[in-house]
């Protein structure tokens, strides 16, 4: 991270002084400011003068004093308070009075770092994200001592440097780690739990909520120490319950199992790497789709473009393979599910589309429980892409087998599946609503604006949308449902949808 910063700087044709703790470290950082533009050379990014011209604005040195006449000094030393209190003592010694002293910290808090030296109105926290030179967000924190033309100067240099600045306080985690983490952990709490395996997860979240990579792969590139250590540092101030960390995931870093760096964490990566999933294979379903609506035509669409016939009326089931209830009313829906099942063949799959009604009460009320199965399609109505996601909930009444069947009938439809237990917002709404809320409890604190949080997730972390725009795109009335139906479930406070989502449904207004 401190060679990528360097070289993000040199990059922007500033004097750069790199300081490492011994002639080792030194040569290794030194070796990464020569790997990471000899790589853009290769791919023609950069010449081979331009290359030149950046290496030879970078000065390294193993004394500390040699940062006497600079006007910035960032510190990118590991994640631990006292080394880093440690390394401020010694710049507070030896730099100019008037240099701005900035920490990389991605957690911790920079007023338990600025308090350690004579000049807290001149320290802030400047996080770059990994890799440095890639990545064009940078945090830019202030504390309740930082003088403002502190932090001005730092956000106007971030920009200049072809970077996204985002301006806020002093809180664990600042906006994109204490969102991403607390999806993150509870995607491990998840895995423990038994509702879903890893694979599928990662599955759900990479095709259904169009994540560049699941959880389990992200923590393992992250390194599940740092995961742990960011984690606790959000946990120690806020001691919300989404923010303790996972005992899976605590008792992987105790064993050593870190991840890439180690080989094996989540995913053994020294391991062959799993084939490709076959294609179910057969012919088109016959499908009986009940009820209408925006869910049920799209739907419709869906199998009429996997070639696969389709009924909509109670009279015409008798020979449907699949039977969907997409009314998007509970009392309908179970009506209309009880009628389907008199009317359902023996061996017909009998699935409900709701992510926030107990699919065991619609099991049960449809006289047929052991041929009934969840079917959720998290984005099927904002996308037409094919192998969108279906996630298969089996409930404890679900016949054995029948699961099995519905994967089946559902992959024929080109869809891509993935199995959960029957549990309120199955994988992908069950992971995503809380992430939005927390992004809510963000926004309703004033701690950042909407852009701010936006730009954080989808610069900093690479998520395709931001938090806010995708409440108003999925619906605050489905975020609130969703949560609420969550919260009934397990009564877990963080859960219970913030005031500012209710209010907003309430009002029915967007967010922005």
């Amino acid at each position: 991270m401190g060679a990528g910063i360097a070289e993000v700087l040199a990059r922007g044709g500033l004097a750069v002084v790199g300081i490492e703790v011994n002639q080792d470290a030194l040569e290794r950082g030194r070796g990464h400011l020569e790997k990471s533009t000899g790589r853009a050379v290769k791919r023609g990014r950069l010449t081979e003068d331009a290359q030149r011209e950046i290496l030879g604005r970078v000065a390294l040195s193993t004394d500390f004093a040699d940062l006497a006449d600079c006007d910035l000094v960032i510190e990118a030393v590991p994640e631990r308070l006292e080394l880093k209190r440690k390394v401020f003592a010694t710049l507070d010694g030896v730099c100019r009075a008037d240099a701005v002293l900035a920490t990389n910290t991605s957690s911790l808090s920079v007023t338990d770092i600025a308090v350690t030296t004579n000049r807290p109105t001149k320290i802030v926290g400047v996080h770059f994200f990994n890799p440095a030179p890639v990545m064009k967000l940078v945090e830019v924190i202030r504390t309740v001592l930082t003088e403002p033309a502190a932090v001005d100067r730092v956000a106007a240099l971030v920009k200049d440097l072809g970077k996204t600045p985002v301006t806020i306080g002093d809180r664990a985690g600042f906006v994109a780690n204490r969102l991403l983490f607390g999806y993150l952990n509870q995607a491990a709490g998840m895995l423990e739990s038994g509702h879903a395996t890893r694979d599928d997860i990662d599955s759900a979240m990479t095709a259904g909520a169009g994540l560049p990579m699941g959880p389990f792969t992200l923590m393992d590139l992250i390194g599940l120490d740092t995961c742990l250590e960011v984690l606790e540092a959000i946990h120690a101030e806020t001691r919300d319950r989404r923010h303790a960390p996972s005992p899976l995931l605590r008792e992987l870093v105790t064993a050593g199992l870190l991840g890439r760096k180690t080989g094996r964490g989540f995913y053994d990566h020294g391991a062959p790497k799993d084939e490709a999933p076959v294609q179910a294979d057969g012919p088109a379903p016959v499908v009986g789709i009940l009820g209408t609506g925006a869910l049920a035509d799209a739907f419709a669409a869906l199998c009429d473009r996997a070639g696969a016939q389709v009924r909509d009326a109670a009279a015409d089931l008798a020979d449907c393979d699949l039977i969907v209830e997409a009314s998007g009313d509970a009392d309908a829906g179970r009506e209309l599910l009880a009628a389907a099942a008199q009317a359902a063949k023996p061996g017909a799959v009998l699935a409900v589309t709701s992510a926030t009604v107990p699919v065991a009460e619609a099991a049960m009320a449809s006289g047929r429980p052991a041929d009934v199965v969840g079917l959720h399609l998290p984005d099927l109505l904002s996308t037409d892409r094919a192998g969108a996601l279906a996630e298969i909930a089996e409930t404890v009444a679900t016949g054995p087998g029948v699961a099995d069947r519905a994967a089946e009938l559902a992959g024929r439809l080109g869809l891509t599946v993935v199995r959960c237990r029957a549990r309120a917002g199955f994988i992908v709404d069950a992971l995503r609503f809380p992430y939005l809320n927390d992004a809510a409890a963000m926004l309703g604190a004033g701690y950042a604006d909407p852009d701010s949080i936006d730009a954080a997730m989808t610069l900093g972390c690479g998520y395709p949308t931001g938090p806010i725009a995708d409440l108003d795109r999925l619906g605050i009335d489905r975020a609130v449902a969703v949560l609420r139906a969550l919260h009934a479930e397990t009564r877990e406070p963080a859960l219970a949808p913030v005031p500012l989502l209710t209010e907003h449904v309430t009002a029915g207004v967007p967010i922005r």
